[in-house]
């Protein structure tokens, strides 16, 4: 069975977790689209992973990793990925991971040029500076440097010498800052290349093929539904597909080929950077639940906005994504509540709004209607099985399925593997 996890609010809703657990039974994961701008964090025993490129079911033993064509690529970060698994016992041979020829590179004008735009936005988008967007304009605009050019130094050497002559006239002219020499670039990124060389191939051509071995795979998505550059909260997005339809242009297997989509929710909402947020805590609680929740961002170290659980929000996400199961995580987080509120609709110049509205001015200035429901007011992290829940957390979890009208299979009721519930 080839299934997909993807993020039905923001991000950051615990989506390496998921994986890490899924990936065991599964022979191959795949991350399609996002850079080392996404991080997803894994804890085994006492010991912490945060993963940016590499897909975490790297620690487990035996299985097969694949960084798509849709994930742009810092190779310095990722092979920063590489040697520090190195040193702490876990090895990334090629036979273990595949990265696409027609990944696109990170380079180090993307992460200047990214700050830079960001400096002279009057609003803000809150990038986290990773140069992901230039890259991926780059892309859009056929002037890229792909993985496969890395490995092949003279379509290196005039790709590079092209975006050059551009890329330091807008520095020099527009932003009032210094060229970027073309022989130090040039020989950092062919190093790069000379490590990376044994990992590439078609990943495309090979998912395919193993499919038709009948193998599992896994895809990984990255960000969430509301970070996606079509569907999300834009201007305030990622640059790329984060929903189940980007899976297909960013790993090259067809929609014929996927058997599930299951998205992760938490049992509350978070949000980093800029953007509108209707359901976001006032100052004081929503400090007492970035403090439970450890609510900071894995790439950027950045503390997340929180907020009450968005029906409207993650009803949306579930439709446009198919979605056919749902995790709710970091439900122990809600424990010490005397009360819990679900957003269930938006109200705007006396209107209702039940459905995600994408006008702009609505969604910023819209007031979320609340239901309250009791809180359980005990910890549950101990618990592993449904039926042993407090009776006011079993019924949250039943009034979010009847909302989402999507069954929650798996609830995630602390950090570690072991600290998940399948029903």
């Amino acid at each position: 069975m080839n299934i997909v996890v993807i993020g039905a609010q923001w991000g950051d809703e615990g989506k390496g977790k998921l994986i890490d657990v899924l990936s065991r039974d599964t022979d191959i994961t795949v991350r399609y689209q996002g850079g080392s701008n996404a991080g997803h964090t894994v804890v085994v025993g006492q010991a912490v992973y945060v993963f940016h490129l590499l897909p975490s079911a790297i620690l487990h033993q035996g299985k097969q990793c694949v960084i798509g064509n849709g994930v742009v690529v810092d190779p310095k970060a990722l092979l920063g990925e590489i040697q520090g698994l190195a040193k702490r016992g876990i090895s990334v041979t090629p036979q273990r991971l595949k990265i696409s020829d027609r990944c696109h590179i990170v380079m180090p004008y993307h992460r200047i040029l990214d700050g830079l735009r960001e400096s002279k936005r009057k609003n803000k988008i809150g990038t986290t500076g990773r140069g992901i967007g230039p890259c991926y304009a780059d892309k859009a605009t056929r002037c890229g440097i792909r993985m496969i050019d890395l490995i092949n130094p003279q379509v290196l050497k005039a790709k590079l010498e092209d975006n050059l002559r551009e890329k330091n006239e807008i520095f020099k002219k527009v932003y009032g800052r210094g060229h970027f020499p073309f022989k130090a670039v040039y020989q950092e990124y062919l190093k790069y290349g000379k490590k990376l060389q044994p990992y590439v191939c078609d990943t495309a051509l090979y998912l395919n093929q193993c499919i038709d071995k009948k193998k599992s795979i896994l895809f990984e998505g990255a960000q969430g539904t509301f970070l996606d550059i079509d569907f999300g909260t834009y201007p305030f997005v990622t640059s790329s597909n984060s929903i189940v339809g980007g899976v297909c242009t960013g790993s090259g297997v067809s929609p014929t080929k996927i058997d599930k989509a299951i998205a992760c929710a938490k049992a509350y909402t978070t949000r980093v950077g800029e953007g509108p947020f209707p359901t976001e805590f006032r100052a004081g609680l929503k400090e007492e639940i970035r403090k439970k929740g450890n609510e900071f961002g894995s790439t950027t170290g950045r503390p997340r906005r929180c907020g009450w659980f968005d029906n409207v929000l993650v009803r949306y996400a579930a439709i446009i994504n198919g979605i056919s199961e749902l995790a709710i995580m970091k439900l122990d987080v809600l424990d010490e509540l005397e009360e819990i509120k679900i957003c269930t609709a938006y109200r705007y110049k006396g209107r209702i709004y039940k459905d995600f509205p994408t006008d702009f001015e609505v969604f910023s200035h819209a007031k979320p209607v609340y239901e309250t429901m009791k809180g359980w007011k005990t910890p549950i992290s101990h618990i592993r099985h449904y039926a042993d829940l407090p009776p006011n957390a079993k019924k949250y979890i039943r009034r979010l399925e009847h909302l989402l009208k999507v069954r929650i299979k798996y609830i995630s009721n602390g950090v570690k593997r072991d600290q998940i519930i399948f029903r």
